[in-house]
Formats: C-alpha cells, structure tokens, sequence
C-alpha cells in the first residue's frame, strides 16, 4: 500500500522551512509522497488578511517542492471541503488504497482543540507532529494532550504506523528553522504577483486552477 503523508497550510507563501520539513517526515515515517494540501481558505484565520489568491499559492508551492517527492495540491478546492476533518474522510473515499498519515507542527497541536472535530481526525487517520527544539513543551501541555495522552506512541515506533489502531500520535524531534511566511509577506508584499496570471494545472486533480 502506498504511504503518503498530508501536510496542510495555506503557503501563503510555501518556502524552504515547509521543504525541510516534509523531507524531514518523509524520511522518518518511511513515506513514499508527501502531499502539500494548499487550503482555499483557513476556517480560523481572518478572511480579510494579506492571503494571496490559492492559485499564486499553489504555484509558490510547486517552485519550492520541485525535485522531490513532495507534491502540492489544491484538491481541497476539487473536493469542496473547508474543514479537515471533511477533507480527511473525502481522501479517504477517493484514494481508498492509500494509507495516510497526517503531518502538523507543535503549534497546529496547541490549538487543535480548535478544529471542527479534531477527535474525528484523530479517528481517521494517525497523527505525526514535528516538534522543534523550544516547542516541545507546547506540544505535550497542549490541551488536547489530556484526551490524546493514551494514544501517544514512543517516537522508535513510529516507522510501523501503518499498523497503528487508531487513534494514534507521534512526536518527532526536528532542528530548528527560523524561516517562516509572515516574514517573508513583510520583506517581498507583492510576492504573488508573479503567479497571479499563469495557467496552473494542479498536478493531482489534473484540474485547471
């Protein structure tokens, strides 16, 4: 069965810290793709915010995951899904020989109470968060972490997570990356306007975006 990891975000824009990143888990988790879900929108982000439109975010996405195993998509958008537990339970009807694994940072953990269903996630699919030096302490006093605490398996296990019951969670140790969008929004505000016209086929729909 082919093992894909899902990383979602809104790449507003992607750059080398999200690269590192997902190679980082690839390796860790024996994965044979990493799958870049470039949201049309983020449920708890302020819609009147600097948001690039999802095509130019796609397309920044591409540039940065080119040559690798990494591929970014905007499915979500094929799908009409918002929210990702919705998202989760479409991929799953859709891509049913797959096994999938989903990919968040420290930060995602500490508001995942948030979500819209975050126990149905967790039901869904197991869970690998990526811990940076300084930010562990956030992921294991997050408040979800009192209903996930039973389910957390040891971190030497976790290339065998195929074979998980769910639910499950696994922290994994990364080096620091200092590289974020917010700062690169505020050095190059016009980042997008190179992506804005071009045509773009998403490279998993096959769909004109």
């Amino acid at each position: 069965m082919k093992k894909v990891g899902l990383l979602g975000g809104s790449f507003n824009p992607a750059h080398g810290g999200h690269r590192r990143i997902s190679l980082y888990a690839m390796r860790a988790l024996g994965l044979d793709e990493l799958w870049w879900l470039v949201s049309p929108g983020n449920p708890l982000k302020d819609e009147a915010n600097d948001m690039a439109p999802l095509r130019a975010r796609l397309a920044s996405a591409r540039k940065v995951a080119r040559h690798s195993r990494i591929v970014p998509t905007a499915i979500e958008s094929v799908l009409g899904t918002r929210y990702t537990v919705d998202t989760l339970a479409a991929l799953r009807r859709r891509y049913p020989k797959i096994a999938f694994i989903w990919i968040m940072g420290a930060d995602n953990l500490a508001q995942f109470h948030q979500w819209r269903d975050w126990r149905g996630i967790a039901r869904r699919m197991p869970i690998a968060v990526m811990v940076r030096p300084g930010y562990d302490h956030h992921a294991r006093f997050a408040p979800v972490m009192g209903w996930f605490g039973r389910f957390v398996r040891r971190p030497d296990q976790k290339e065998n997570w195929t074979k998980w019951r769910l639910p499950s969670l696994v922290m994994i140790g990364t080096r620091p990356d200092t590289r974020s969008a917010t700062a690169l929004r505020a050095r190059f505000p016009d980042w997008h306007r190179p992506f804005a016209h071009r045509p773009l086929r998403d490279e998993l729909t096959h769909d004109l975006i």
